[in-house]
């Protein structure tokens, strides 16, 4: 930036050799047809004629070297706003990859995609062309300035009369160009936020036909951001007329009183024209410091979103070494409370699974048992809010004092709401494995649990069927076992298992868990199912209802008490 500042002075200071070269030419012409003025014409065309060549011969290097100069004060500032602008991305990224669960609770995805895309081009918008053209304004009014005094100081003084009020009427469109760039940068969140909604759901919006609806509210939340766009444009558009009209008056004063010089002989016309190319140099930069303004008005409102953002406060990620899974999973939640919310999700929930056994999860809806399992996935914290006491240990350590990186590498989690990325099907499995190796036996085998083998045949490209955004092509039975499969290449101590198999046909699922069961021997696992048979080959069964423990035991012990498991277990019985 300080050599892109350089090349800023050196353009400069050839810009203001350019009036100095005219006012001598201009002169020296003017002065040899006085001389000549009695002789007749004489050689007086051919010493005009030599006087033109060579100032004209300097104006072109002067203009030429103006323009080298001014290709490298672009090449070093820009560029440097392009790599602050791919460093400022780079940041936020790393920044929402490190931020807990409580904070994408509280923000909405098209918020996030404003503020690392538009507000961050705001922010190299300043860093590049707003600070590159304020420095060319800066050097070019001290320059021009410094050779207006020499010229005539007096006449200086009076045609600078206007800026002034030009300085007071910039600070005060300043000001309403900050809170209107405010305004719609907060707007524009708004929107993207809505169309970013409204494509991901746009399945459902179309099976309840709403389009309509969601076309209404498009229009206006557009015509909210056309708003405050034409009110900020009104602004400006009153900004630069009246830059130009105080600069016009000034160019009048140069005329009249530069007029008037002449006529006393203390001023030649080529002080004149000289006088009048310093005023017209100054006319661009001080319109430009208008938009320039806007640039870092915009810029500031910019950064200030950007920095909610960098400032926010990261979830603790523990500061514990590598450590191997040995002895037992122990878990106690005394009380667990959303933000918000008054009644507990969870409340006095204690057990522990011993390693190589597999503890089965159910209740009704709404009785805490996705609550629980994120909670152990570590997905859950303060950080949102949310109020908390109790912990999760791995072999006695606090899964709070790990770093999060170590307790989520013993980890396999299929959470009830399955993501797939945008990917072939092979990709998506294969990122299960994405820090261990998975070789084909690995996958065939991951495949083949997941009863996937027969969905792969349908596809005419097979593993290599690239999904639409969020699995979009795939059944919900299909995301599920993907989902699964997913979680099976990876080489996990613990298996949680939340609701997979929610989407499976009975039959599907029957041949699922007959070879989950064979998978898991000698595996720690949770199974959390609303549905009792993926829960038969647990080594216990815990039922949940309204964020306590209600049962404990077998699914044998259960089904000979009278309670709530025996009651669901009748229930789907019968359904089946």
């Amino acid at each position: 930036m300080l050599a892109g500042i350089l090349f800023v002075v050196l353009s400069n200071g050839l810009a203001v050799l350019v009036p100095s070269f005219l006012r001598q030419g201009l002169d020296d012409a003017l002065l040899q047809s006085k001389w000549m003025r009695g002789a007749g014409l004489g050689d007086l065309p051919e010493r005009i004629g030599h006087i033109a060549l060579a100032f004209g011969v300097a104006l072109v290097l002067a203009a030429a070297t103006k323009g080298v100069f001014m290709y490298y004060m672009r090449q070093t500032l820009v560029v440097v706003s392009r790599r602050v602008e791919y460093d400022l991305k780079n940041e936020l990224y790393a920044k929402y990859q490190r931020l807990g669960e409580g904070f994408y609770r509280q923000h909405f995805t098209g918020d996030l995609m404003s503020r690392i895309g538009e507000d961050v081009s705001n922010v190299r918008m300043y860093i590049g062309p707003a600070i590159m053209y304020f420095a060319n304004v800066l050097f070019t009014f001290v320059a021009v300035l410094y050779q207006m005094l020499r010229v005539n100081a007096e006449l200086t003084l009076w045609v600078l009369i206007p800026l002034p009020i030009l300085s007071i009427s910039i600070y005060q469109v300043s000001r309403l160009i900050n809170q209107g760039n405010k305004r719609i940068q907060e707007q524009l969140s708004v929107l993207t936020t809505f169309a970013q909604e409204t494509f991901s759901g746009i399945r459902v919006i179309k099976s309840f036909g709403a389009e309509n609806a969601f076309n209404r509210r498009f229009l206006e939340e557009g015509q909210e951001f056309q708003r405050r766009n034409l009110k900020l444009a009104k602004i400006n558009a009153l900004f630069f007329p009246l830059m130009l009209f105080l600069m016009g008056l000034s160019t009048l004063l140069v005329l009249y009183l530069g007029g008037l010089e002449v006529q006393k002989g203390t001023f030649t016309p080529g002080n004149m024209a000289e006088f009048i190319l310093y005023l017209n140099m100054l006319i661009w930069p001080v319109a430009s410091l208008g938009w320039t303004t806007a640039l870092v008005q915009k810029a500031a409102a910019s950064q200030k979103r950007i920095n909610e953002f960098l400032d926010y406060a990261e979830p603790e990620t523990g500061s514990g070494v590598s450590y191997q899974f040995e002895e037992k999973l122990s878990v106690k939640v005394d009380s667990f409370v959303y933000a918000g919310k008054s009644n507990p999700a969870l409340n006095g929930v204690e057990f522990e699974v011993q390693k190589g056994k597999i503890l089965g999860i159910t209740g009704r809806t709404g009785s805490g048992k996705s609550t629980l399992i994120q909670l152990i996935a570590g997905q859950l914290g303060t950080d949102s809010g949310a109020q908390f006491s109790g912990n999760v240990c791995l072999d006695g350590i606090p899964s709070s004092t790990m770093r999060k990186v170590d307790f989520r590498r013993h980890l396999a989690y299929v959470p009830q709401d399955v993501f797939l990325f945008s990917e072939t099907i092979e990709e998506n499995i294969r990122f299960g494995a994405v820090e261990s190796d998975c070789d084909d036996t690995c996958l065939q085998n991951a495949i083949d649990i997941a009863n996937l083998k027969r969905d792969l045949e349908q596809w005419p490209s097979g593993l290599a069927t690239v999904l639409g955004e969020r699995g979009v092509s795939l059944s919900g039975g299909q995301k599920q076992r993907v989902s699964i499969a997913r979680a099976l290449v990876r080489q996990a101590d613990l298996f949680l298992l939340d609701d997979c198999l929610s989407a499976v046909d009975a039959e599907t699922e029957y041949k699922i868990i007959e070879k989950l069961k064979q998978h898991l021997q000698g595996k720690t696992a949770i199974i959390v199912s609303h549905r009792i048979a993926p829960l038969q080959f647990t080594d216990e069964v815990m039922v949940l209802d309204e964020g306590s423990v209600i049962q404990k035991g077998t699914h044998e012990s259960l089904l000979k008490e009278t309670g709530l498991y025996r009651q669901l277990y009748e229930r789907q019985f019968e359904e089946e």
